[in-house]
C-alpha cells in the first residue's frame, strides 16, 4: 500500500487525515507580522482567524518551497515507501512547481524510489475531494501507478461552485475589480464563481441576494453532477466562518438529490484559502462532467 500525502489546502479536518493515514505539508499565512502554519486550525483556531479579519487584519500567504518539500518527502523515501502526493492547484500557487523540483532532486539521490505528484487543479475541499478519491483507491488495494492514472483522468470531474457575501478579499486578490466590488456591495451582489479547468478561480454569474445565489449554486449541481438529481456520489461543502449558510446549501441538496452518499461533509475553509476569501464564503464540491473552461 502506498503512502498518501497532500498540501494543507485540502481544507479537511485533522481528524479526517489522521483516520485515513494521510500526512500533509503546511503552506503558511502571515497575520499581523506573525507567520503561522496552515495546519487545520492547530496554530490558530478558525474562529479566531476570521474574527481577526473582521477586526481589520489583512493576512497574506506563502507557498511551500523546494527545501521544505525535500525535508517532507525524504524520510518517506528513506523508509522505502512509495509516495503519491496530491498538490494544491498550480493555477493558484507555485507550490506544485516547487514540489516538482524537489522530486527531481530526490530521485537523483534515490533513483529506485517512487514519488508521484498530482497537480489537483483544485482548491479547498475540492482539493480535498481529489485526495478522498485517492484514499479510496489506495484502500481498495490499487497500485500507486493505477491510482495516479485514475486521478489524472478524473480530477477535472471535481466541480467547485462557490459564492461570497463579502467581496473585500476577492477585490484585494484581483479576482473582482474595485468597481465591481463597490457596486456589488451596494446592490447586494453575491458573485457565483467556480474553479476552471486550469485550476483558477473564475467569476461566472452575478446574483443578487444570498437566497438566490444558494439556489443558483444548487442548480449548477443539477446541471453538472453525474446523473443530475440522481447523483449518487459524495458531496463536500466548505465555509469561511458562515456555517449557517453552508447548512442552507446542504438542506437544499438533501431535498433535491435523494441518492447521494450521506452525510454531506461540511468543513471549514482553512487559513490559507481563507486569507484570500475572507469570511462569508460557501463552496460546494461534487463529481460531474469534465470541467472544460
Amino acid at each position: 500500500m502506498f503512502k498518501l500525502t497532500c498540501d494543507s489546502t485540502v481544507d479537511l479536518s485533522k481528524s479526517y487525515l489522521d483516520e485515513r493515514d494521510i500526512e500533509f505539508i503546511s503552506l503558511q499565512f502571515i497575520l499581523n507580522d506573525e507567520t503561522y502554519d496552515d495546519d487545520m486550525g492547530q496554530s490558530m483556531a478558525y474562529a479566531d482567524f476570521y474574527q481577526k479579519i473582521r477586526d481589520g487584519a489583512m493576512p497574506t500567504t506563502s507557498q511551500v518551497n523546494v527545501q521544505q518539500y525535500i525535508d517532507f518527502f525524504e524520510p518517506m523515501l528513506q523508509r522505502g515507501e512509495e509516495v503519491l502526493h496530491i498538490g494544491f492547484s498550480s493555477g493558484l500557487s507555485g507550490s506544485h512547481s516547487a514540489s516538482v523540483v524537489a522530486r527531481n532532486e530526490l530521485l537523483e539521490k534515490y533513483p529506485e524510489s517512487q514519488l508521484l505528484l498530482i497537480d489537483s487543479l483544485a482548491a479547498s475541499s475540492g482539493h480535498g475531494m481529489v485526495l478522498d478519491m485517492a484514499a479510496d483507491l489506495r484502500d481498495k488495494g490499487v497500485s500507486i501507478e493505477e491510482a495516479f492514472l485514475a486521478l489524472e483522468k478524473d480530477k477535472l470531474k471535481v466541480h467547485h461552485w462557490f459564492f461570497t457575501t463579502d467581496l473585500t478579499h476577492f477585490k484585494r486578490g484581483g479576482r473582482v475589480s474595485p468597481a465591481a466590488a463597490a457596486i456589488g456591495g451596494l446592490l447586494n451582489i453575491c458573485p457565483l464563481m467556480n474553479v476552471s479547468h486550469e485550476g483558477k478561480l473564475t467569476p461566472r454569474e452575478k446574483v443578487r441576494g444570498k437566497k438566490k445565489v444558494i439556489e443558483e449554486m444548487v442548480k449548477k449541481m443539477q446541471e453538472h453532477a453525474e446523473g443530475g438529481t440522481h447523483y449518487a456520489g459524495k458531496v463536500f461543502l466548505s465555509h469561511s466562518d458562515c456555517l449557517d449558510d453552508a447548512k442552507k446549501v446542504a438542506e437544499l441538496i438533501e431535498e433535491r438529490f435523494p441518492n447521494f452518499i450521506k452525510p454531506i461533509r461540511i468543513e471549514s475553509v482553512g487559513t490559507v484559502i481563507g486569507s484570500h476569501t475572507g469570511p462569508g464564503t460557501v463552496a460546494l464540491f461534487f463529481l460531474g462532467d469534465e470541467r472544460v473552461d
